[in-house]
């Protein structure tokens, strides 16, 4: 430790670098994940932006996979490479059945479906802030 961090460590105040790494932690989790599900050649990636429109993440990813056993590989592949890169544990949900599975990774939720799940629940139309007549709007 150099002569400045100790110095800093014992004000109790954070370095520069610990202020710029908070600040690119969300974006740093995000595009994880996304180079994970490309990695694990998910299909149809769709990344909805939450950032101020909802409290509960920053980014909501939605993919599919071809089957049960590769929305269950996928899925715990992703929360094991979270976990790895120092982002935390994650909340894995649905993976006995894996026709759709949750991770919530914290600033990103990630949709794991298979495809006729995926259509079925339609979350894309449902998340969407599209605004106008067609989306709520008045009649």
């Amino acid at each position: 430790m150099t002569q400045a961090q100790s110095v800093s460590a014992a004000a109790g105040t954070r370095p520069a670098a610990a202020v710029v790494a908070a600040d690119l932690h969300e974006t740093d989790l995000h595009a994880l994940v996304l180079a994970q599900l490309d990695d694990d050649q998910a299909q149809d990636v769709v990344s909805i932006p939450l950032e101020g429109k909802s409290s509960i993440a920053d980014h909501m990813v939605i993919a599919s996979g071809r089957s049960t056993r590769q929305v269950a590989a996928m899925a715990q592949k992703l929360a094991e490479k979270v976990k790895q890169s120092g982002f935390g544990p994650v909340r894995v949900e649905g993976l006995p059945a894996a026709d759709w599975v949750l991770i919530d990774a914290g600033d990103v939720i990630v949709h794991l479906f298979r495809p006729e799940v995926r259509s079925f629940y339609n979350l894309e139309r449902m998340w969407s802030f599209e605004t106008g007549e067609a989306a709520g709007g008045r009649a």
